[in-house]
């Protein structure tokens, strides 16, 4: 598999250095050179999740990885369903949170992990993520215990839900979580200060767990054919799909997915108040404001980092920017609509309510809908409990966690200060 550097064409690496090195010069998003069109699509659906997405991802990755090794990290990443239930009639929501860490990104953090270990080589290996609320439990539970690589884990102090916190900043070990005191964009830039530092990033072997590593992104291709695999045949021929967007890596394996061939009507990008990209679309400025805290945290990102790809995609295979539908929801908004998706029968978190509430604006007649849960809700349990009158139950996962001490780090946003700590 060869990929590009986004911001500087003439960079190409393999998926193995893409997977080792993160971000290409200038910070640049790796790419791949081809997307093949798949054929026989719908003998693809008809086969299981695990069998499916290891021949999704042999498309992708090519002879590079044996397929035998593949599919053997396709099978120890993927241990977990994920389950399409029907809201109401024609809308259905994609549960993404059946994982270990019960949210979507289970999905391309336990992929990744066998990948690096897969591709890593020699030398110690230390992983730097920003999370604004699941990635970073996902990152940390993939990658606990493994050995000679270590993870460091930023987050905004006080901006995501305690249970989030205590899910990834409680295991120790290997995982060090670095609470920052700023926003998820201050963390971020964090981040990318440090793969700028050559001399930090060669002492310390840095790589990056978050959606720009291209490994989570391929492995997140594989449960949008999942959902469509268990609809109709007839529900897939206008298909449209609303994905909870903050980073927009979520969005970007969509649109791989459909790249490969996968029947998708459209895409709409749901966002909170934090809505650059649905204004961007609007007027065609891209003007970032101040990130705003809301009750969809982890979507709480005002310059995405995976937008390039976004327009990659669309530039590459011509299609229209206009296609892509987007549009914002306030937390007002967001508390009324759990209310009413639980008044269907629905108990649902922020972010996928999010998603349903644009994909109901959005949804024309005759068109079948589904909407991302990227989350299970006792995840945001204060707030889910609060706004809908309720008592939840913590999953085991969660449970487990609740009652151990936090074991993070506290963090003025300065870089130096990260520098000294990752060089420890």
């Amino acid at each position: 598999m060869n990929l590009y550097n986004i911001k500087h064409n003439e960079e190409q690496v393999s998926f193995a250095q893409a997977v080792r090195q993160g971000l290409g010069k200038d910070q640049g998003l790796f790419f791949p050179e081809i997307i093949p069109t798949l054929a026989n699509i719908e003998e693809l659906l008809a086969l299981p999740l695990v069998e499916r997405s290891q021949k999704i991802l042999t498309a992708l990755i090519g002879e590079e990885i044996s397929e035998e090794q593949l599919n053997k990290m396709v099978k120890n990443a993927f241990t977990f369903p994920a389950p399409v239930k029907q809201v109401e009639n024609g809308v259905y929501a994609l549960e993404l949170f059946h994982g270990p860490t019960l949210a979507f990104k289970d999905f391309g953090g336990r992929f990744m992990a066998q990948a690096l270990a897969t591709v890593r080589g020699d030398g110690k290996i230390t992983i730097l993520t920003a999370t604004s609320g699941d990635t970073g439990a996902a990152v940390a539970h993939a990658f606990y215990g493994l050995e000679n690589i270590d993870v460091v884990i930023l987050y905004p102090q006080g901006k995501i839900s305690p249970l989030q916190e205590k899910l990834f900043c409680t295991l120790g070990g290997n995982i060090r979580t670095v609470a920052i005191k700023g926003d998820f964009d201050a963390c971020q830039a964090l981040v990318k200060q440090a793969f700028d530092d050559v001399e930090l990033r060669e002492a310390i072997g840095l790589n990056s767990a978050n959606s720009i590593n291209i490994s989570r992104l391929l492995a997140q291709v594989c449960y949008y054919f999942e959902a469509a695999a268990q609809l109709s045949s007839q529900e897939r021929e206008n298909l449209v799909i609303s994905v909870p967007s903050g980073n927009f890596g979520n969005l970007t394996a969509g649109l791989i997915a459909k790249s490969l061939g996968l029947p998708i009507k459209r895409f709409i990008a749901s966002t909170n108040v934090n809505d650059t990209v649905p204004r961007y679309l609007a007027t065609g400025n891209w003007d970032p404001n101040a990130t705003i805290a809301t009750l969809s945290n982890a979507m709480d990102v005002s310059r995405p980092n995976n937008w390039p790809r976004v327009e990659e995609l669309f530039k590459r295979n011509q299609w229209k920017l206009t296609d892509l539908h987007s549009s914002s929801v306030t937390d007002a908004e967001t508390e009324e609509t759990l209310v009413e998706m639980n008044n269907k029968g629905y108990l649902c978190e922020p972010h996928g309510a999010v998603a349903y509430r644009v994909l109901k604006q959005d949804l024309q007649q005759g068109e079948t809908g589904l909407f991302l849960c990227t989350a299970h809700p006792a995840k945001f349990k204060e707030s889910v409990e609060r706004i809908l009158n309720l008592e939840l139950p913590l999953p085991e996962a969660l449970a487990k966690h609740a009652e151990l001490p936090l074991l993070s780090d506290v963090m003025e946003n300065d870089f130096n200060q990260l520098r000294s700590y990752l060089l420890k």
